[in-house]
């Protein structure tokens, strides 16, 4: 007879819940302030994670333990000086929002009662709190690149109705973006069948934007030669720089030629929300669609991302279909506006932080981030010994030490031991052919003394390299 009980009973389980809570308390307590250095694994986590499949379970405790103590020598964007990437922060309701949620372990792909109402809601949120719509559909995504990507198929549907089912019938397409594009949207160019080779990066203007008249000529151009303009993307925030294409500008090239309009925002967007920043977004309303990732500026842990669109039969024109194992009536699904089959409700933990801390705190959280980089750049501005790339457009900040000798191989080996020290976390990033420290304000937890105390370590670390080798 078979057990009644379930299969995987987890013994005293509320003792190990106990115990997984007292162990997220001591990670978040380890975040309120900077830690001296990042402790690399030792030898007992390469015994640890060497071992082989084990056959019998052993002490759920221990295990926790175990695992608590590998993160604990991982790189955590959500230390307040991790500013090597733009990544999220680890909100505190979102960890317990990504619990709850697995917890219940709700897909979304398909018709999910209460959820769907959910992840609709949060997608108009987002809409209002950036400026895109008060009543924006869209879809939650795994990443920037799956929103991306989830975009432009819909833009290659509508320029080439049927392309879904009959391919691309010897069409050249081509796709519009800036030189400071992210990759994803090569990468969609690639797997859309566009080809990489046909992703136009248009010169940049002075603020590292695309310029809108190249823009124009470029698309020009294609049509005159029979090629076949699928979509321009405007990068709200570049990775690299921060820049911020002129979204309304380039809403008047693509309107009166039929061109899709996508804005990559994945980091930049949630900006849009803040007095500061706002008029760098103007025209967004008029995209047909834009990307934000939620975990990264709106702080919420990974993976969350927002794809925003005003017309969703687009997305249901490049997705929608039925299969016998999932019944349609009047409703369409998820999975009838997306690319995934297995959606976890990752609109919870962004529904949870919205009404947690309400979209003026968060707004402000941005906001702050904003002033941590200029903060940054006023301080580089006055030392003669750094210079700076350009005045930072959001939060990033690129600049180096002003060294003889080969400056691009001395800024390499700089964030390389930076990252050694452990005391902050810088990455190195080329502009214009040359080799900076980019550092990125994307975390709620980072204050003014962090900010402060980057000057001081970089040079202490250059002077350290160069003092080692005799120059």
């Amino acid at each position: 007879m078979m057990s009644a009980e379930p299969s995987l009973p987890l013994p005293a389980r509320e003792d190990v819940l106990d115990h997984a809570a007292r162990l997220i308390l001591s990670a978040w307590r380890s975040f309120d302030h900077a830690r001296p250095d990042q402790p690399p694994p030792a030898d007992r986590h390469r015994e640890l994670l060497g071992r082989p499949l084990p056959e019998d379970g052993s002490d759920a405790v221990a295990a926790l333990d175990a695992a608590a103590d590998v993160l604990d020598v991982s790189l955590a964007q959500s230390r307040p000086r991790y500013f090597a990437y733009i990544g999220s922060s680890g909100l505190e309701i979102g960890v317990l929002g990504d619990a709850l949620m697995a917890s219940h372990d709700v897909n979304v792909a398909v018709s999910a009662g209460a959820a769907d109402l959910l992840e609709a809601q949060v997608i108009r949120w987002v809409g209002q709190f950036v400026g895109f719509s008060g009543n924006a559909h869209g879809l939650l995504a795994a990443g920037g690149t799956i929103s991306n990507l989830t975009a432009l198929t819909a833009a290659r549907e509508r320029a080439l109705p049927g392309f879904r089912q009959h391919g691309g019938a010897g069409h050249r397409m081509a796709l519009y973006c800036s030189a400071e594009a992210h990759y994803s949207v090569r990468r969609a160019a690639e797997v859309l069948g566009i080809g990489g080779a046909n992703v136009r990066t248009t010169p940049l203007d002075e603020r590292r934007a695309i310029d809108p008249a190249a823009c124009a000529a470029a698309i020009d151009a294609d049509l005159a030669a029979g090629v076949v303009p699928i979509a321009v993307v405007a990068t709200a925030g570049s990775t690299l720089t921060g820049a911020v294409d002129r979204i309304d500008a380039l809403a008047d090239v693509c309107a009166p030629r039929g061109v899709w309009l996508h804005v990559d925002g994945a980091y930049g967007l949630p900006a849009a929300a803040t007095a500061r920043a706002s008029e760098l977004f103007a025209g967004l309303r008029r995209a047909d669609s834009a990307t934000v990732d939620a975990h990264k500026w709106l702080y919420v842990p990974k993976s969350c991302s927002v794809l925003l669109v005003h017309d969703p039969a687009a997305l249901e024109q490049a997705f929608s279909h039925h299969e016998g194992y999932i019944p349609h009536g009047q409703q369409l699904h998820a999975v009838d506006r997306s690319l995934e089959y297995s959606r976890p409700l990752s609109a919870l933990k962004l529904w949870l932080a919205f009404t947690t801390h309400g979209a003026r705190a968060i707004r402000a959280a941005i906001d702050r981030n904003l002033a941590e980089a200029e903060l940054l750049a006023q301080l580089l501005r006055a030392d003669d010994g750094f210079e700076l790339l350009m005045d930072p457009p959001l939060s990033v900040v690129c600049f180096r030490p002003r060294t003889g000798g080969d400056r691009d191989a001395h800024t390499h080996a700089l964030a390389d031991a930076i990252a050694t020290g452990g005391r902050l976390l810088i990455a190195p990033a080329v502009a214009d052919g040359a080799t900076w420290l980019r550092a990125c304000f994307v975390n709620h937890r980072t204050t003014e003394e962090d900010v402060r105390a980057i000057p001081g370590v970089v040079r202490e670390v250059s002077d350290g390299l160069l003092a080692g080798a005799g120059g």
